[in-house]
């Protein structure tokens, strides 16, 4: 089969080639590195980089189209005369239109849980330097105080421990259910608010029924929920006032989950002990984060996702999609199952 495969800024070329290498013996692969320069604005899809008529060119014989974040619109769908199937190695595939691959009958297959890992371990690692307290003492050590000159000195910067203290997860889906392996590795209690399942009472994990509930139990209030038109600042004011004083917020879900304003109240009373967020608001104005005025905050910029073995997982997942097709079996992770149907 013909299969062109296009890079982006995050996920190059380079990446895909290493994660589709076994296919190369039996296919033919052609690579497009697009431009971030050359994204064009206004399309309808999110979060994409460079311009569909560049995949649009490339299209006539095409077979199988990967991306990453390459905009894959009715326009690449119009000018494709052979397509089969498109491969968008992420969990949501927001760069492409599944409408317009619906209506050409193409399969939209993604890479869900490629960075779940990842993320996890960036989720408790948030936590530990929250509950240890280390944005006060690298900023100490930042502004010209001295380490190393006595075995007292760490006396100023007392933390806690994890093990012992209740983890509220918002969302169990693949990152959540990691998130709960690693905290009860660390010996914590852990909760679970999500209204889409029915966890089985072996778990290791405690199921509340109302988010209210998580939120006046736990110590360290971690979200993993997708980012939904129901769920726009679900942890606001109010939300934040239920949780325990000296409590702790990590969100490296999406950005909407939080009221930033709110949550910038919360910890300049001091009701909140700490946060930390891999994700944040676009803002129109530079300079630094207004959260970030504050000792106990740590932020990353979207970076949980950010591991050469997340990205290789995301092109081997891609390369184990094709050879089903290859071999005439089920496609698994499919968007628009009801074409594979038809």
């Amino acid at each position: 089969m013909r299969i062109l495969v296009v890079g982006d800024s995050f996920m190059s070329t380079d990446v895909f080639r290493r994660g589709l290498a076994p296919l190369a013996a039996s296919h033919a692969l052609e690579y497009l590195q697009v431009e971030e320069s050359r994204t064009r604005k206004g399309l309808p899809i999110r979060e994409y980089q460079g311009d569909p008529r560049d995949i649009a060119e490339r299209m006539p014989g095409v077979e199988i189209l990967v991306v990453h974040g390459a905009p894959v619109t009715e326009e690449v769908f119009g000018a494709a005369d052979a397509l089969r199937l498109v491969c968008c190695a992420r969990g949501g595939p927001v760069n492409v239109d599944i409408a317009a691959a619906s209506e050409h009958g193409v399969p939209v297959v993604t890479t869900p849980g490629k960075n779940a890992d990842a993320v996890a371990d960036q989720t408790v690692a948030f936590m530990v330097m929250l509950a240890r307290r280390f944005p006060y003492a690298q900023r100490f050590l930042l502004e010209g105080n001295a380490a190393g000159e006595s075995n007292f000195e760490g006396a100023q910067f007392f933390g806690h421990d994890l093990g012992g203290h209740v983890l509220g997860l918002v969302g169990f889906g693949n990152v959540g259910r990691r998130v709960a392996s690693r905290a009860v590795a660390f010996d914590m209690e852990v909760l679970v608010f999500d209204p889409y399942l029915h966890l089985e009472t072996d778990e290791l994990v405690e199921q509340v029924d109302q988010l209210d509930t998580l939120l006046e139990r736990a110590h360290f209030v971690s979200l993993h929920a997708r980012a939904t038109p129901e769920n726009v600042n679900l942890v606001d004011g109010r939300a934040l006032a239920l949780m325990k004083r000296g409590s702790y917020l990590v969100n490296t879900a999406r950005e909407t989950l939080v009221d930033e304003h709110a949550l910038d109240e919360a910890l300049a009373s001091g009701h909140l002990a700490g946060a930390a967020l891999d994700v944040v608001r676009p803002r129109g104005s530079g300079g630094q984060h207004p959260l970030l005025r504050h000792e106990n905050v740590v932020l990353t910029p979207h970076i949980g996702g950010a591991t050469h073995e997340t990205l290789l997982r995301g092109a081997t997942m891609v390369a184990h999609e094709i050879e089903r097709l290859n071999a005439g079996e089920p496609l698994v992770n499919v968007i628009n199952r009801q074409v594979v149907g038809a």
